[in-house]
């Protein structure tokens, strides 16, 4: 596997090994030791699954301590805009995001350390989404920060998006502050 450091510490674009021939490919998706020598925790806890139709903006989401989630995200159909959002106080890169786009054909993953709000836009009908996490979900630790906060600026592709009630109405960045210290 490669791994792509980028300009948020912590953060990882993980390129698995794909092995490809005529009856199809094999792709390790989690291996332990590999992910821990990598700087990704081996305890994950829960996997997730979600399955959105094109132009479903998901996010930006987070859960608070005591259960803060490390996420490792990928799509196993489909394509989307996958983005995380520093909420680390005390952190140089405060407010700032990564993008990367994830799909079934490019197979990358995404590592999203407790301390980051996240979010994806569905690219194409009938994406479908899975996501290891390193805590469990805990309803009264659910928090999140509007998706288009004029102050963390993502460059959402252009379209027209599908959003939750719930989402539409979350706080800004200025409100939620620095939820997480590191």
């Amino acid at each position: 596997m490669d791994i792509i450091r980028t300009d948020i510490e912590g953060l990882l674009i993980i390129e698995p090994k794909t092995f490809s021939d005529e009856r199809g490919f094999f792709i390790e998706t989690y291996n332990a030791k590999r992910y821990e020598e990598a700087g990704i925790p081996a305890a994950f806890v829960q996997d997730n699954l979600s399955v959105s139709k094109k132009g479903v903006l998901r996010g930006l989401h987070f859960q608070s301590p005591p259960y803060a989630q490390g996420k490792l995200v990928q799509v196993l159909r489909g394509r989307v805009f996958d983005v995380a959002v520093d909420l680390r106080g005390g952190s140089s890169s405060f407010g700032k995001y990564v993008s990367v786009e994830l799909s079934a054909e490019n197979h990358r993953q995404f590592w999203i350390p407790a301390g980051f709000a996240h979010g994806f836009l569905a690219l194409e009908d009938d994406t479908m989404f899975q996501y290891k996490c390193t805590n469990v979900y805990a309803p009264d630790h659910d928090g999140g920060v509007r998706y288009d906060d004029p102050a963390i600026g993502i460059a959402w592709p252009k379209g027209t998006y599908i959003v939750s009630e719930k989402d539409k109405a979350q706080p800004l960045l200025a409100a939620v502050g620095s939820v997480f210290r590191f």
